[in-house]
């Protein structure tokens, strides 16, 4: 917002600054380095996209389409909409470029982005938000779905998080949705003018997402719903247990909660989130959360092909790491920084920082012509591990000061073996 000459960051959106954002570089490193390690490779699609595909691929019915889209025209009458989840964009890609004819299947992906939403700010929820994602397309196997639930609770756990609680539901196949999708609209129905006016558009065109309200989660009739896994045919019943069975297997807990379902209109089968129990995390709890989703490829003009993923919130898991009072192991020190005295010196010490960072050793110098003292003080401030001296006598030998800013000790090398020196030391 524009007040008097200040220009301010829009509401719903944040500068990631230094003594931050060495904590996020470190965060998606780590997911990239996991998802490497289970044999998912990164995609990266565009920021913006048709609009056509989220109201295809996320669905008509879903909060995100009807209130939370960031829609325009662009200067060719085109709908465009910034991309609101990762899902749609990654499976378009997958149908465009025929990843489909790949020999070596399924097609394993991770993403790591920016997502828009306009939603009311709050503590860990942005309008603009980074959100990391894998999606597994091509395997219909319940022990991918098992895979995909390792990796996002193998990411939250190698960061450090321990109060995590994975919560699992099925869906069902169609079949069972339907049988489902009745009970419920015979259940509300009789109550249908006590319900928000959301949901009472949701009984009509999906009944499932009514157990998702957030308005109308106390009316009675919520507590007493018909559980999908009461209408589980035979197919989706031994899929689930199958599932189970492969999470046993790997040692990881779990509880069935039969009132888990998605926001998103292309779940079936597997649904899942996890969340913090960690105190003070706050009201929302859930941290990420995914499904499979068999239908969206044929959806988006691709051939039947089974997929699964999962998407999660880098800012809600940073929360839960502070909520946790887990400390990332990031390095801040400067490797080294060079105080010159006089201007031949300086000269030297520029050309020396410049050698140092093209060797790969973190080097710094003064820029602002302080005086000897002044340049020390910035060294520890920006604590360096060495502090290399110039002056005059130094200059003349050929020779540099270092000293070890841990211990205190100095020594003098040869201006010609400093590199390799430092290498050694560092």
């Amino acid at each position: 917002m524009l007040g008097g000459n200040e220009v301010k960051a829009p509401r719903g959106t944040q500068d990631l600054l230094p003594g931050v954002s060495e904590k996020w570089q470190y965060v998606e490193e780590k997911l990239k380095e996991i998802s490497s390690n289970y044999h998912y490779k990164e995609i990266r699609t565009p920021i913006f996209e048709h609009t056509e595909l989220f109201q295809r691929g996320v669905g008509d019915t879903t909060d995100i389409v009807q209130k939370e889209m960031y829609t325009f025209l662009d200067k060719g009458d085109r709908s465009i909409t910034l991309r609101p989840e990762g899902t749609a964009s990654v499976v378009r890609s997958f149908v465009e470029h025929k990843l489909f004819g790949l020999p070596n299947q399924p097609t394993k992906l991770f993403y790591i982005g920016p997502m828009f939403r306009y939603e009311r700010p709050q503590q860990g929820r942005m309008r603009q938000f980074v959100q990391f994602g894998v999606e597994a397309l091509g395997s219909a196997d319940p022990a991918i779905d098992a895979e995909v639930i390792s990796l996002a609770m193998h990411a939250y756990q190698s960061l450090g998080l321990r109060s995590l609680k994975l919560v699992l539901n099925s869906l069902g196949d169609q079949e069972s949705r339907e049988s489902h999708r009745q009970a419920l609209v015979d259940h509300f129905t009789p109550v249908k003018d006590e319900l928000c006016d959301d949901c009472q558009q949701r009984l009509e065109k999906n009944p499932l997402r009514v157990l998702d309200c957030k308005k109308d989660r106390e009316h009675p009739k919520m507590q007493d719903a018909p559980s999908i896994l009461s209408y589980l045919n035979e197919v989706s019943r031994s899929y689930f247990d199958k599932v189970k069975a492969y999470l046993n297997a790997m040692g990881i807990d779990y509880e069935v909660d039969p009132n888990l379902v998605r926001g998103l209109d292309y779940y079936n089968h597997t649904a899942f989130e996890i969340m913090s129990d960690a105190e003070g995390f706050g009201a929302i709890t859930t941290l990420s959360g995914g499904g499979r989703y068999n239908g969206l490829v044929q959806d988006l003009g691709g051939p039947e092909t089974p997929g699964i993923g999962f998407a999660m919130s880098i800012e809600r898991l940073l929360m839960a790491l502070e909520a946790e009072n887990v400390a990332l192991p990031i390095d801040e020190r400067l490797d080294c920084y060079v105080v010159s005295l006089g201007e031949e010196a300086s000269l030297k010490a520029a050309a020396i920082v410049n050698d140092l960072r093209q060797a790969g050793i973190q080097a710094d110098k003064d820029y602002q012509g302080k005086k000897f003292k002044g340049q020390f003080k910035t060294a520890d401030r920006l604590a360096a591990k060495y502090v290399l001296v110039l002056g005059d006598d130094e200059l003349a030998n050929e020779q540099i000061s270092v000293k070890n800013m841990e211990t205190g000790d100095q020594e003098s090398v040869a201006l010609a073996n400093l590199t390799e020196h430092l290498q050694a030391l560092l």
